[in-house]
């Protein structure tokens, strides 16, 4: 009888959290539903591997910047606003929004970083842009430019990394995919939208987006947050920062900006710094400026690095 009790209880209990789900998934649909007026893309849209794929460009400067997002940014083009508003009158400006980021398609497909690659180089293609380029990479995207500067040297022109990857990080780095998984199932049954603040992104919070773009990050966020593309690139960051790693060193013009590892790197201060300024060392053209703020360097520091930026490029 106890037993019998106790099962009772579990599948009551069971019923009720499952009820509960249904009405978070309806919510979440809802929400979507109304969210989706606001979800007109930016740039230019075009067709890559017959999947579309988000191009935004602003400017007419002969240099031309492309900006690249770290892993789980949701909307590329709205994060980078703050800092590559104030280069546009000098410089072309180009942000590639990949699959699964910002208005691109969510695509289930490899992530290994010739696949990663060759995606942006179509896009910038079809978008009628040609190289060389300045590569504008955050996070993990610093794999992505390191290499293209790797395999295409004539493409590539110089790198200007946003608190940059460099494959060392990743010798010591956990990649927890279950609890990325665990964020996708959240974000997908509507549960994100229960936990407050969480949409507010360091580019909402810290930079210069108006209020309309304020609530276009937002929708884009709940229709964005870990999919199953980002899912993939984490699952394949590991073997592609070893590729990147035994392909040397680049020598081309490169300026890093190194923030303090907070923001959720999962390295303390001194790792963080330390790393990519060991490998910047190697670099013959190479220089750095640390900057005291978290990751997403450009939604804090973005006044500082931009005139940093157009110094660097002018000596060039």
């Amino acid at each position: 009888m106890k037993s019998q009790k106790i099962m009772k209880i579990i599948l009551f209990a069971i019923a009720i959290l499952a009820v509960l789900l249904l009405i978070i998934y309806i919510n979440h649909r809802l929400h979507l539903k109304k969210e989706a007026q606001l979800l007109s893309p930016m740039g230019q849209i075009v067709e890559v591997d017959g999947h579309n794929m988000s191009v935004y460009a602003e400017g007419e400067g002969e240099t031309t910047l492309v900006f690249m997002s770290g892993a789980g940014t949701s909307s590329p083009i709205l994060d980078f606003r703050s800092l590559y508003s104030l280069l546009s009158d000098d410089y072309k400006i180009v942000v590639v929004e990949k699959f699964g980021y910002g208005f691109s398609d969510i695509v289930d497909k490899s992530r290994d970083i010739d696949s990663i690659l060759e995606d942006t180089r179509t896009a910038l293609t079809s978008a009628g842009l040609k190289p060389p380029y300045v590569l504008c990479p955050h996070s993990m995207s610093g794999l992505e430019a390191l290499y293209w500067t790797q395999k295409y040297p004539d493409e590539v022109s110089a790198i200007i990394g946003l608190d940059m990857a460099v494959p060392q990080y990743y010798d010591s780095m956990n990649i927890n995919t279950l609890s990325t998984k665990l964020a996708s199932w959240a974000a997908e049954w509507g549960v994100t939208r229960l936990i407050p603040g969480i949409s507010e992104s360091d580019a909402i919070k810290y930079g210069t987006l108006s209020d309309e773009e304020k609530e276009i990050y937002k929708a884009v966020f709940y229709s964005r947050t870990a999919t199953v593309t980002m899912l993939n690139e984490m699952e394949s960051v590991k073997e592609n920062a070893k590729k990147v790693d035994a392909g040397g060193v680049p020598q081309l013009p490169m300026l890093l900006f190194i923030s303090d590892g907070s923001g959720g790197t999962g390295f303390d201060e001194e790792t963080w710094r330390k790393i990519p300024i060991e490998y910047i060392e190697q670099v013959t053209d190479g220089k750095y400026i640390e900057v005291d703020c978290p990751h997403y360097v450009h939604d804090y520091e973005y006044e500082t690095i931009s005139e940093s930026i157009i110094e660097f490029l002018s000596s060039l």
